[in-house]
């Protein structure tokens, strides 16, 4: 007997409803519905928890493929939760750039480094652009944060392309724009990224 027909088996010996049993494991009852048709395994924490809720060991759940898979899965979301709290990083980090003196702003004879909130010998159009990118970076770094557990099929599809694509954009911007220091800082950003990418592979 496979784990979805064992749970399923021990919520209705119980006279439990799906409802009842998510309240007691603190889960979703979407959860234990896709528990229970086998479209998905807990991860070990819920599953230590059914374990310990209906009085059995883990290994009257599992079979030693189940226990494997569950694994597999558990190592996965772990690597994910990581890669998303580096990259929401990364881009929350894009915010040092309104306050870090790393632009370069010409007086008369000289170049001074200020803030971009204190770049002003740039025309206005050009200073909202780049406040623009920083404040989208920031917001995106903040959503990759806090949605780490979304299960948006289409959020965890795109997330990382769009922040690697936002990336992409601003190195451009500021190397275009003649402010090599921000270029660089976000180049070394991007190139984080896409090591993670890559490995993801």
């Amino acid at each position: 007997m496979e784990f979805h027909e064992k749970l399923q088996e021990l919520r209705k010996k119980n006279n439990l409803t799906q409802e009842e049993l998510a309240e007691a494991l603190y889960v979703s009852r979407t959860a234990i519905s896709k528990w229970e048709s086998g479209r998905g395994y807990p991860n070990i924490d819920s599953l230590k928890a059914i374990a310990k809720f209906f009085q059995i060991t883990v290994d009257e759940l599992l079979s030693g493929e189940e226990l494997l898979t569950i694994a597999e899965n558990d190592q996965k979301q772990k690597e994910g939760n990581a890669r998303d709290l580096v990259f929401g990083l990364l881009d929350v980090s894009v915010a040092m750039l309104l306050f870090l003196p790393i632009f370069a702003q010409r007086a008369g004879e000289r170049v001074l480094s200020v803030s971009l909130l204190a770049l002003s010998a740039v025309s206005p159009w050009l200073r909202i652009v780049f406040s623009a990118l920083v404040i989208g970076s920031s917001i995106l770094g903040v959503l990759l944060l806090a949605l780490q557990n979304c299960e948006c099929a289409c959020w965890m599809r795109n997330k990382h392309k769009i922040s690697m694509v936002l990336s992409v954009v601003c190195v451009a911007w500021f190397t275009v724009s003649l402010q090599p220091y921000p270029a660089i800082l976000l180049l070394l950003f991007l190139i984080i990224k896409a090591f993670l990418m890559l490995k993801k592979q």
